[in-house]
């Protein structure tokens, strides 16, 4: 199993001091988790997810963290890829420069948002959404790796380009996609394709998820839809994470911090309409009485039975629910809005030593 680390730049209630600063603390947690021997860290995409998240620039935080890491895969979970947010040329270029500068580092990850406040600034068509995304994602391999591009597709028309620079990575980088839902995690199999999933539901939610997605990929590489040499068969997960060397700081910490991330989540991507402005979601430290319940429920149907949460012991518990379900990388959630840098480093610095080295 491998261990990476998610970067959402989360603020509670940002200004523009903190939010520069919230900056500084993730090239920190980057380089931090290329020292400590991270697999990988992944920088998201969003646009006008105040407090969700600031990171709208993802490629250019990745390029920052390349030039001052050495070993750490670079990860975009993901590049928003229907067209009105980033043509598919531009995002060939981008993660090829980057895979050429990084000396082959990168995985790209591809989505398009399911949030109305995206869409909404953007002007994305919702009824050729899905085409779109579907459409990039076959062109974008194709131009790293054909001399000269050529496509006549239903939203893309490209005479003969050549599309340069070609990435280090042979055949191209591993590509994965955003997915949630039971459908979408059996379509990311069948397009050969990595899954980023969200750790929700239980786990036995994630052992049938992982089933499905493994047989959807079994059926397209022996039925040579997918090429085995490009077949990307690792599923990821990304639960909130906070581990500490005393268990109930680490809950005081991890669970307002998952509250936090989870609330601002759903008012995003649940709302009917667009969001603006500071989130109505409750920020306050959990009342003790709430925090023993939380404690409680770990692991549980009724808790947060994906979550990672808790001293080293507890950890390690709930890292081998997704071992056990098949899991093949865990993208942590670390920095969670409420949650201090210096928290987070700690946190980071705890499972290095104390967890991962018994699932290595």
């Amino acid at each position: 199993m491998r261990f990476s680390l998610l970067i959402e730049i989360q603020i509670d209630h940002p200004t523009p001091a903190s939010e520069r600063q919230a900056f500084r603390d993730a090239v920190e947690q980057g380089t931090l988790a290329d020292a400590l021997g991270y697999h990988c860290v992944w920088v998201v995409e969003h646009h006008g997810l105040y407090e969700y998240s600031h990171c709208s620039a993802p490629e250019i935080v990745l390029a920052f963290l390349a030039a001052r890491t050495s070993r750490i895969r670079l990860g975009h979970a993901v590049t928003l890829t229907p067209y009105r947010y980033n043509h598919p040329i531009r995002v060939a270029e981008r993660i090829a420069t980057l895979d050429v500068l990084s000396e082959g580092r990168v995985s790209w990850g591809s989505g398009k948002s399911s949030s109305l406040t995206e869409r909404s600034a953007f002007e994305i068509d919702r009824e050729a959404l899905d085409s779109q995304w579907r459409e990039a994602l076959e062109m974008i391999p194709r131009m790293w790796r054909d001399d000269v591009f050529e496509w006549n597709g239903t939203h893309f028309h490209i005479p003969p380009t050549a599309i340069v620079p070609k990435p280090v990575q042979v055949p191209h980088p591993p590509i994965f996609v955003a997915c949630s839902r039971p459908e979408s995690i059996v379509l990311a199999g069948e397009l050969g394709v990595g899954a980023l999933t969200f750790a929700a539901g239980d786990q036995a939610f994630l052992s049938r998820a992982v089933r499905s997605y493994r047989a959807a990929m079994h059926t397209a590489v022996e039925s040579g839809a997918v090429s085995r040499r490009r077949a990307n068969n690792q599923f990821c997960c990304t639960p909130n994470a906070t581990v500490l060397g005393n268990d109930r700081a680490a809950c005081e910490y991890g669970f307002r911090g998952a509250r936090f991330f989870r609330e601002g989540l759903g008012t995003y991507f649940l709302s009917p309409t667009p969001v603006v402005g500071t989130l109505d979601i409750p920020r306050d430290p959990l009342p003790p009485a709430a925090l023993d319940v939380a404690m409680r429920a770990r692991g549980t149907d009724g808790g947060q039975a994906l979550a990672i949460i808790g001293d080293p012991g507890a950890a390690r518990e709930a890292v081998s629910r997704f071992r056990d379900a098949g899991v093949d990388e865990l993208i942590l959630v670390m920095q969670m809005g409420t949650v201090p840098n210096a928290i987070v480093l700690e946190s980071m610095r705890t499972m290095a030593e104390r967890v991962i080295p018994h699932f290595a």
